[in-house]
């Protein structure tokens, strides 16, 4: 899809119904029908092959509200892997729905899209300000999560079963897909249920949304991980550090990470196809650098190098989020530099630091918990006025609504043209290696 094909689509929040009761939020700004333009370019989306401007509804509290908040019922859910943030999110949409909305009730859905079903026999738990007061001060999710899809059909059976007129779901690509296979099985009955995204991914890999909740926070945590991968490097002869961190087809966690910790030599991404061997691989410059400086630091993406490794893989299926299971990057690596200097003068020290469920397992920071409140805050404010079928984003410094359609369209990749990347290039002097750069 092209620039040309974006600016057709339609970027309208459907809504259950026009809005006739007066909001119960007093002394607030209003958003009204306000629209937000944004700046649609390839750091959005890879669809877009040129900037252009893009209208999306603003988001924030309305003067009329389409639901009863004396009658309304909500449920919420987080799904696939962990992320800095989610309980801090659960946190804010239970506050804001009992304090700000005096709503009946808010339940959680335990263990993902698996609460749903009846046959898993999970319980849904009742969420209060009481039980959700400390949990922003922990990682994790209080209500649990799990991966793979569920069908969409007994999902909105359970909802009608349980009175629940707005779903609040918060996940990755795949459960943004989810979310928008409820909404349209929701539409096709009929049924007045608000269907809600709150996009998480630790990878940062979400169409149209530029940084995600407890991205921040991973860089912080994995930042933390390269610094003792320095320290150790430099601790030995010819030291090499090498820190893999988290990214499956976007090397968002490693770029950021590399320019907030300024020593790092070589940084090898998913969008990047490096080559180990030969003029301008990987080893060679290795080589290169510990006969002059005598030790390196290397950060590798996940999903970095799998073209490489591709014969040990092969066979192994996907998991239960439809992902492509992965070789070990890390592992791979440690073993290729060490059969590179087997027949040479350098003795290389290897360290191999895995930090990836620690950082995505711990608390949020203090930025990540304010996006966090703010995400929870707008989605409740959506969904109290009616607003289904869509997401809550932050793009470019302001809270939009975003329809489902564009954030599922495709995951977003760092663009190795760009200003960012070439700021890595710049920070590690790797400009040289193969793959590093797009061909001309």
């Amino acid at each position: 899809m092209t620039s040309e094909n974006l600016l057709n689509i339609d970027s309208t929040i459907p809504t259950l119904g026009p809005c006739k009761i007066q909001s119960p939020l007093s002394y607030r700004s209003w958003a009204g029908d306000r629209q937000t333009p944004i700046i649609v370019d390839d750091e959005l989306t890879p669809l877009a092959t040129e900037p252009f401007m893009l209208g999306f509804e603003t988001a924030g509290p309305r003067r009329e509200i389409y639901f009863d908040p004396f009658r309304a019922k909500a449920a919420v859910v987080t799904c696939g892997g962990l992320c800095p943030g989610l309980n801090d999110v659960i946190r804010a949409i239970v506050m804001e729905g009992y304090h700000g909305y005096q709503m009946a009730g808010i339940l959680g859905v335990p263990f993902g899209l698996e609460g749903f079903i009846p046959s898993y026999r999970y319980r849904f738990v009742e969420l209060t300000p009481d039980k959700v007061r400390d949990i922003h001060l922990f990682g994790g999710t209080t209500l649990g999560a799990s991966r793979g899809p569920q069908d969409p059909a007994e999902i909105v059976d359970t909802l009608e079963r349980s009175n629940v007129c707005m779903l609040f779901i918060i996940g990755g690509d795949g459960t943004m897909r989810a979310g928008k296979s409820i909404y349209e099985e929701v539409t096709r009955r009929g049924l007045k249920i608000a269907v809600v995204g709150i996009p998480k991914t630790i990878d940062n890999d979400i169409s149209f949304i530029p940084q995600s909740f407890g991205f921040e926070t991973a860089v912080s945590k994995a930042t933390e991980a390269i610094e003792c991968a320095h320290t150790e490097a430099l601790g030995a002869p010819y030291g090499i550090g090498i820190v893999k961190v988290m990214g499956r087809e976007s090397g968002f966690i490693a770029a950021r990470a590399t320019l907030a910790m300024k020593e790092v030599n070589y940084v090898l991404i998913p969008e990047a196809p490096f080559c180990l061997e030969g003029e301008g691989g990987l080893l060679p410059a290795l080589e290169a650098r510990l006969r002059t400086r005598g030790h390196a630091v290397i950060v590798v993406a996940e999903g970095a190098g799998q073209h490489l490794i591709a014969e040990e893989t092969r066979g192994r299926g996907t998991d239960l989020s439809g992902n492509k299971i992965l070789g070990d990057i890390g592992t791979y690596l440690c073993k290729r530099i060490k059969e590179h200097f087997v027949h040479s003068d350098i003795r290389p020290a290897i360290k191999y630091i895995d930090p990836s469920y620690i950082i995505r397992s711990v608390p949020a920071g203090a930025n990540d918990k304010v996006y966090c409140g703010f995400l929870g805050q707008y989605a409740v404010h959506a969904a109290m006025a009616g607003r289904t079928g869509m997401v809550i984003a932050k793009v470019q410094s302001r809270y939009i609504h975003m329809p489902f359609d564009l954030v599922t369209k495709e995951r977003r990749h760092m663009n190795i043209s760009s200003d960012l990347w070439r700021a890595v290039l710049e920070s590690t002097g790797q400009g040289d290696l193969r793959g590093m750069q797009p061909e001309e």
